[in-house]
Parts: structure tokens; C-alpha cells; sequence
């Protein structure tokens, strides 16, 4: 028994054409919307209103150690939390220092950290603002 090509949309009905159209439609309304609120979240997250930078940092001794952190704020400048942070030879958290940091005080702010044993390293954690939850 041979099947015809032909002869498979005479038996089960021609496929219908409009519902080629729906599903490209609704593929082109998805990549669409996720293209739109991809360059909504790249226009948002691209000028945060302040960022930080670790500059320097020293280990004073087996309880202290400072860092210099630089504050930059966006268009206007905004009340901020800085969060840095002394780390161990074993990566563990040692101290951990936060500051309010102010516009008028300049970019560069020192910081001395008070640590529960000696830090080999320190990490900026970064800075957050109302509406900037997550640190920079």
C-alpha cells in the first residue's frame, strides 16, 4: 500500500493557514516584549544614583585595617550606606565596617575597620541608596 502525498490533506483536511499567523504573531509580541524590558532594565541599571570603588587599603595590625573608598553619585547626590568589609587568609569575614558618606566630605573616604583577628584582605561590598537596593 503506497500514501500519496496528495492524497494525506484530502483524508485529514488541509492544515489551516491562520493558525501559522497566530503563532508567528504571538513569537513576534514575546521576543518583542522581552526585547523592550531588556533595554528598560540596561536603561535603568546603567546610571545608578552611587556607586563605589575600593581605591587602597592596609592591614594595620591584627585588630584594625582602613581602606580609602571612592563615593561617586549619579546626577544628584543622595543619602547612602557604604559597606566594607576585612577578610581572613581562610576567606572568612573578620570585621565589617559600614558609613554614610557625604557629598560635601569629597569622593575619597577613609575607613577603619576594627577586626576580631588579623585581615589579609579588604572588600568593598558597595554602596546603596533608596532606590538602589542592590550594592555598587
Amino acid at each position: 500500500m503506497t500514501v500519496h502525498s496528495h492524497s494525506l490533506p484530502q483524508r485529514y483536511g488541509a492544515p489551516l493557514r491562520w493558525r501559522r499567523y497566530v503563532l508567528l504573531g504571538f513569537v513576534v509580541l514575546v521576543v518583542g516584549a522581552l526585547a523592550g524590558w531588556l533595554a528598560w532594565v540596561t536603561v535603568v541599571q546603567s546610571d545608578p544614583p552611587v556607586s563605589s570603588e575600593l581605591i587602597s587599603s592596609e592591614i594595620v595590625d591584627d585588630h584594625t585595617a582602613t581602606a580609602v573608598i571612592r563615593v561617586q553619585w549619579g546626577e544628584d547626590p543622595v543619602e547612602a550606606q557604604c559597606t566594607v568589609r576585612a577578610l581572613a587568609h581562610d576567606k572568612a569575614v573578620v570585621g565589617q565596617a559600614t558609613f554614610q558618606p557625604g557629598a560635601d566630605e569629597g569622593s575619597d573616604h577613609e575607613v577603619e575597620i576594627a577586626t576580631e583577628r588579623r585581615a589579609t584582605a579588604v572588600e568593598n561590598i558597595g554602596c546603596t541608596a533608596e532606590d538602589q537596593p542592590r550594592p555598587r
